[in-house]
């Protein structure tokens, strides 16, 4: 969505309200639907996968409710932006408020199920009442997309400090940032699903009876920090209230050089079982439209 179309239509929603963002947005999803039927074809082999021995046609009616469930995403992302309060519960504060008064601070381990701005926002604002919680934020960096740079903008100035990583790759300087953000306590937020850069780290985890590749360094730094993993989902519900959960600490710990191939192996794995739980539990809340699985060849939106 261009910058300048987004910008007209938050205008028109200021004046006449949400509905106009809502119905614009679905005939966009629909679009998207109807006219790219390769991107479709991704999420129709996950849900394949995902929920087996239903009929021939379920996993496109599932694909379907995919993309238009993603249109509340923007007007969500929009009402936040104009300093509205989303309806939130929120099973597991007390894990995130611990590692963070602990002083070893923690490894946020998000994933695509909901959207990781929304999610962002919403964990600053229950942190008011801890003002020592710090939050930094690993983004991919895609090109061209002048609206995720200006949702990156607002999460910054929300407090939030974002480090973005580029498509070929980041620094090994940014590990570093990290490692000294967890050092002073900090929480250290990135996505455990998605692979960013050329030739990423990756951990092999079985899901939903495939097999799946996930970034090795949110492991490796939990390991070498001795942080804690605080697996964290933020997805909406039926009523339109936004449940935040974040999960019992995992700790990832190797008493010698060769076992942390194992260590990191089995965090990974934990981590891959209660994605699949999740995205289970709430199929249409699942918002990663790249190939996710290994068998799944084609090629989706970015």
């Amino acid at each position: 969505m261009k910058d300048r179309f987004y910008r007209f239509l938050t205008f028109l929603t200021r004046h006449l309200g949400a509905w106009v963002f809502l119905l614009v947005a679905w005939f966009i999803a629909t679009g998207y639907f109807l006219f790219f039927p390769r991107r479709v074809a991704v999420s129709v082999r996950f849900y394949r996968r995902l929920l087996p021995g239903r009929s021939r046609f379920h996993p496109l009616w599932c694909a379907w409710r995919q993309y238009h469930h993603f249109v509340r995403v923007f007007l969500d992302r929009f009402l936040l932006t104009e300093g509205a309060d989303l309806p939130t519960t929120y099973e597991g504060w007390d894990h995130l408020v611990e590692a963070a008064e602990s002083g070893r601070g923690g490894i946020v381990l998000m994933s695509h199920v909901g959207n990781w701005e929304i999610a962002a926002h919403l964990l600053k604002h229950y942190g008011r009442s801890h003002p020592s919680m710090k939050l930094l934020l690993y983004l991919g960096e895609k090109h061209r997309e002048q609206i995720e740079r200006r949702q990156k903008k607002s999460v910054a100035r929300n407090g939030i400090r974002v480090i973005a990583v580029p498509e070929e790759g980041g620094s090994p300087m940014d590990i570093v940032e990290g490692l000294n953000f967890l050092r002073e306590g900090g929480l250290v937020s990135m996505t455990g699903d998605r692979l960013w850069g050329r030739d990423p780290r990756t951990v092999d985890v079985r899901f939903a009876g495939a097999r799946a590749r996930i970034p090795e360094t949110p492991f490796v730094l939990a390991l070498m920090s001795g942080a804690p993993l605080l697996i964290f989902f933020a997805y909406r519900t039926r009523g339109g209230v936004y449940q935040l959960i974040t999960k019992p600490p995992l700790t990832v710990r190797a008493a010698s050089r060769s076992e942390r191939t194992d260590a990191i192996t089995a965090a990974a794995q934990t981590y891959a079982d209660t994605l699949e739980e999740t995205v289970r539990a709430h199929p249409f809340e699942w918002y990663h439209f790249e190939p996710f699985l290994l068998e799944d060849p084609a090629a989706g939106p970015g």
